[in-house]
C-alpha cells in the first residue's frame, strides 16, 4: 500500500486526495486536495474559475500518535457566476471560516457535552475561547430541520448567568422536552422575537404556555398567540405565599418588644416554609407553640399551607371555590403581605387554575435550566450569551454525538 493511499484511509476524508506528507516541529503536515479540479464557490457550490492561491493554509486535524496533524492546501478565490460575487473556494474537509476540519469540530463537541471546557481545551490543544466557537459552528451544522416546527406546548423561563446580572429567555417544547430556543434578555421583546421566528401560521397552532408571573412575558404570550392557554408555573404561585410569610415573620421580630420574645421567634423560618408533609416532629412541636403564642404569624403559615392545598385539588371546581374562598380570606387576615398576594392571585386566578386543569408547570424547564446552571458552572463562566446559547443547544436539544476516529472502514 502506498504511503499516500495509507493516509488518506488514516485521514477518514471524503473527496480529499493526498499529495505527500512533512514534518514541522509542531508535527504531522499532509499536502492535500479536492478531488475535483474546477474550483467550487463556498456559498452555493457553483464551479467558476479560481484564482489567487492563498498558500500555505492549514486546518487542524485529530491527532496522529500523539501528534499534532495538520492539513496543508493552497486555497483559492472563486469568481461564483451564480453569486455574482468573488467568494473563497469550497474545501471538503472544513466549513469555509473554520481553521478545523469537520471531524476534529465533532470531536470536540463531542468532548463538550460531556465534561467542562477546560478539559476539552487542554486534551485538543486548542484555545478555550476556540472550543465555544467550534461549538457554535457544530451546532449549526449538525441541528437537524427546524426545531420550532410542531410546537404545541411550550415553557418560557429566564436562567441567569455571569453573577445575575445577564440573562438568557429559554423555550422549552413540553412534548419533545428539549431546548427549541434560546436568546439573550428577559423582556418582553426577547420574547416577542421568538413568536417573530414562530411566525403567525404556527403561532396560532400553540394550545398552551407555562410561564412565571412575569408582566413582560405574559404581555408577549397574549398578544402574539390569544388562543394559547396562559398556565402559571406551581413554584411561583408558591413562592408568593412562602415570601409573604417570611415577610411577616421578619415584621414580627422586628415588632417583639422584649429578647424573650425575640427569641420564642428564633429558628421558625423553615417550619413555617415547609410543607405539611415534610414537618419533623420538632418542627410540629414549634408550630404548635406558635399557634399559642403568636396567632399572627401562625395565621400566615395556615394561609401559605391552604393555597398549597388548592394547588393540590384534582378538581378544577372545586379548585375554583376553594381559590375563590382563600382570596377572601387572605384580603380580611389583616397581614398586608397576604393582602397584596391576594390581588395577584385574583389577578391571575384563571392561570392558577389552568395549572389544576392541565397539571403542566415549568417543572421540566426548571430542570432544564437547573442542568444549564451545571453547564454555566462547567464552563466556567461564559463571556458572551451566544456560548452559552450554543452549549444549551449542543447538551439539552436532543443532539447526539459520537466520538470521531481517524480511520472510519480502515478494515473494509
Amino acid at each position: 500500500m502506498r504511503t499516500t493511499t495509507l493516509l488518506r484511509k488514516l485521514l477518514g476524508l471524503r473527496s480529499t486526495r493526498v499529495r505527500n506528507v512533512s514534518f514541522d516541529k509542531e508535527g504531522l503536515v499532509v499536502n492535500v486536495a479536492p478531488t475535483w479540479k474546477r474550483a467550487r464557490c463556498s456559498e452555493c457550490g457553483s464551479k467558476g474559475p479560481g484564482y489567487d492561491r492563498d498558500p500555505g493554509r492549514r486546518w487542524r486535524h485529530l491527532d496522529v500518535a500523539g501528534m499534532k496533524l495538520s492539513l496543508r492546501y493552497d486555497i483559492r478565490r472563486v469568481s461564483c457566476p451564480k453569486c455574482q460575487a468573488v467568494k473563497v473556494e469550497r474545501v471538503p474537509w472544513a466549513e469555509t471560516s473554520s481553521w478545523f476540519t469537520v471531524p476534529f469540530e465533532d470531536h470536540v463537541a463531542y468532548l463538550a457535552q460531556r465534561c467542562d471546557q477546560t478539559t476539552v481545551s487542554e486534551s485538543m490543544r486548542v484555545a478555550w475561547q476556540t472550543v465555544g466557537a467550534i461549538v457554535q459552528r457544530v451546532v449549526a451544522r449538525r441541528r437537524q430541520g427546524d426545531p420550532l416546527d410542531g410546537l404545541v406546548i411550550i415553557g418560557v423561563d429566564e436562567l441567569s448567568y455571569r453573577r445575575h446580572h445577564q440573562y438568557v429567555t429559554v423555550v422549552v417544547d413540553h412534548v419533545t422536552r428539549r431546548i427549541v430556543w434560546a436568546r439573550e434578555g428577559k423582556d418582553a421583546d426577547t420574547l416577542k422575537a421568538f413568536f417573530t421566528e414562530l411566525g403567525e401560521a404556527r403561532c396560532a397552532k400553540l394550545e398552551a404556555v407555562t410561564i412565571d408571573m412575569s408582566g413582560a412575558y405574559i404581555k408577549a404570550v397574549t398578544e402574539a398567540s390569544p388562543q394559547a392557554q396562559i398556565i402559571f408555573d406551581r413554584f411561583h404561585v408558591q413562592r408568593l405565599v412562602q415570601d409573604a410569610v417570611d415577610e411577616v415573620r421578619r415584621d414580627e421580630v422586628r415588632a417583639a418588644t422584649s429578647d424573650e420574645e425575640r427569641q420564642r421567634l428564633k429558628g421558625t423560618r423553615w417550619p413555617l416554609l415547609k410543607s405539611f408533609w415534610n414537618l419533623s416532629l420538632f418542627d410540629s412541636l414549634r408550630l404548635s407553640q406558635l399557634q399559642r403564642e403568636n396567632k399572627r404569624l401562625y395565621r400566615a403559615y395556615l394561609l401559605k399551607d391552604a393555597l398549597v392545598r388548592v394547588l393540590d385539588c384534582t378538581s378544577e371546581s372545586l379548585a375554583r371555590v376553594k381559590l375563590d374562598q382563600w382570596i377572601r380570606w387572605a384580603r380580611h387576615s389583616r397581614l398586608e403581605p397576604f393582602k397584596r398576594v391576594a390581588l395577584t392571585v385574583a389577578k391571575h386566578a384563571e392561570g392558577i387554575l389552568a395549572y389544576v386543569r392541565s397539571g403542566l408547570s415549568n417543572g421540566r424547564t426548571e430542570g432544564l435550566n437547573g442542568k444549564a446552571r451545571t453547564i454555566t458552572r462547567r464552563a466556567y463562566g461564559f463571556h458572551s450569551a451566544a456560548g452559552l446559547i450554543a452549549l444549551l443547544m449542543l447538551c439539552c436539544s436532543g443532539m447526539n454525538l459520537s466520538p470521531v476516529f481517524l480511520w472510519p472502514g480502515f478494515f473494509h
